[in-house]
């Protein structure tokens, strides 16, 4: 444990960069903890997985906006997930560009959704903006807070090897079940 420690304090910065690039929650409740451990500035985490969140969601703007014809390829088996995501940008309008950052499976998929359509591209970028910053501040203050109770569940699940995997294959199998029954077709 104290080799990944060290590990991640060396590289944390880098690692969170690139993880919040893509969006994930992981990296900053991750920094969070390990800011309430003294092992990470918990202001600079915050900063770092802001501004990574914010270029993230606007380089899959962009890919969506300018890149329709490149982008649909791989986008093609995942039609219904789009249209998820664009019912649910018409259902809660600007809304959704603050929801989907704490929604795993449609970060990716909303502001690429969003890219696609007429929607005003400063309008995106100051809600985006905003949307990261807020994101960034809740989820790492909000680990710091709890850094001692998420320390101990680590430590809980390092001893119990095999609990940490059955528990995180019934989160990702309930999010993708979730995923085909709001996507399959209606007869």
């Amino acid at each position: 444990m104290e080799d990944i420690l060290s590990s991640l304090t060396t590289y944390g910065y880098i690692i969170l960069f690139l993880y919040s690039f893509g969006g994930g929650m992981l990296a900053i409740i991750a920094a969070g903890v390990l800011s309430y451990a003294g092992k990470m500035d918990l202001t600079t985490s915050i900063v770092v997985a802001a501004f990574a969140n914010v270029i993230g969601s606007s380089f899959l703007f962009y890919m969506g906006r300018y890149n329709k014809k490149a982008l649909m390829p791989y986008i093609k088996d995942h039609r219904r997930k789009l249209a998820l995501s664009h019912i649910l940008m018409k259902k809660y309008g600007d809304k959704i560009i603050f929801l989907q950052k704490f929604i795993y499976g449609l970060k990716t998929l909303v502001p690429m959704t969003i890219g696609l359509t007429k929607y005003p591209q400063t309008k995106f970028h100051i809600i985006n903006t905003i949307s990261a910053i807020l994101w960034a501040v809740i989820l790492g203050i909000g680990s710091y807070k709890i850094g001692d109770i998420l320390m101990r569940i680590a430590n809980y699940f390092s001893e119990n090897t095999m609990l940490a995997p059955l528990i995180l294959l019934s989160i990702i199998g309930i999010i993708w079940f979730y995923f085909q029954y709001a996507t399959k077709k209606k007869n």
